[in-house]
């Protein structure tokens, strides 16, 4: 890719495709046990539509939440979370647009409102990648599009939510194991990942006088559309983390309940790594 050639609309490193992954991402295990640990709460998710979202909407919908997801344009993949969620016995509201758009979040934000008439959760997920070798490959209109689609809308989705939460709700950011550690193939993508840690420690000290909790998941090698879709080969995906293996959604998506619920009332400001054992600081 030159310097100054354009990001392609579809690029393919965005999901999407999920039924067509083999071996199929686990979204939840059979044996997770719903406790209405979220009932009669409404929870946002952005990214919604497939992988650690679409666990994250599923497991909220388990535990008694109804959900309003944003996705971009993988129709198909946020109907079928919706069918999901629904079979779970919950509403599940699914928005298409593109969060990189200020007044598209603001608008989200109203649907959600106008179908639910509350809001109590905020998941900031939506993410891309681009991996390059070499920071002479990384174009500045790659470096724009990563920025402004990972953690630019983070800032929308939370100025505008915020009208809406109240005393005990809260906001949860998906950051990333290379946050901490660092990649040499995704250079522009840590950088956003890094942005979204203290981002989340900044904004859950401005919010704490409000009992309103800001909190991360920094997962690792997790199989979702997003891993086929971007990197060329895959045969030893997540095989160099501990547990020698990549982690399924279902692994993640109880972290996010954990961080919504009661569970955590004294926990704010941090980050939640489900990483496969790898030992990082921070």
């Amino acid at each position: 890719m030159s310097k100054e050639q354009k990001i392609p609309p579809q690029d393919q490193s965005q999901p999407g495709d999920e039924h067509k992954m083999s071996p199929q991402p686990e979204i939840i295990k059979d044996s997770y046990n719903g406790s209405n640990k979220l009932k009669g709460k409404v929870a946002l998710i952005t990214g919604g539509d497939s992988g650690i979202g679409r666990s994250i909407a599923v497991h909220f919908a388990r535990e008694g939440a109804d959900v309003a997801i944003i996705y971009l344009e993988e129709g198909e993949d946020a109907e079928e979370t919706k069918k999901m969620v629904e079979k779970e016995g919950r509403k599940c509201l699914v928005i298409q647009g593109d969060l990189k758009d200020h007044q598209f979040c603001k608008q989200a934000i109203d649907k959600c409102i106008k179908s639910y008439n509350q809001l109590n959760i905020i998941v900031n997920n939506a993410a891309v990648q681009f991996p390059k070798d070499s920071i002479d490959e990384i174009s500045i209109d790659q470096i724009n599009e990563t920025f402004n689609t990972n953690i630019i809308p983070y800032f929308s989705i939370a100025k505008e939510g915020l009208k809406h939460l109240n005393d005990g709700d809260c906001i949860i950011n998906t950051t990333s194991v290379t946050a901490y550690r660092g990649s040499e193939h995704l250079l522009d993508y840590s950088s956003t990942k890094g942005a979204i840690v203290s981002f989340t420690r900044s904004l859950s000290k401005m919010l704490a006088e409000k009992n309103i909790r800001v909190n991360g998941v920094a997962p690792g090698p997790i199989w979702t559309p997003l891993i086929p879709s971007t990197f060329d080969d895959i045969e030893d995906f997540g095989k160099k983390v501990p547990m020698g293996r990549p982690g399924q959604p279902s692994e993640v998506g109880p972290a996010y309940v954990f961080l919504a619920s009661e569970d955590s009332s004294y926990i704010t400001g941090q980050i939640i790594h489900v990483n496969g054992g790898e030992v990082i600081n921070g």
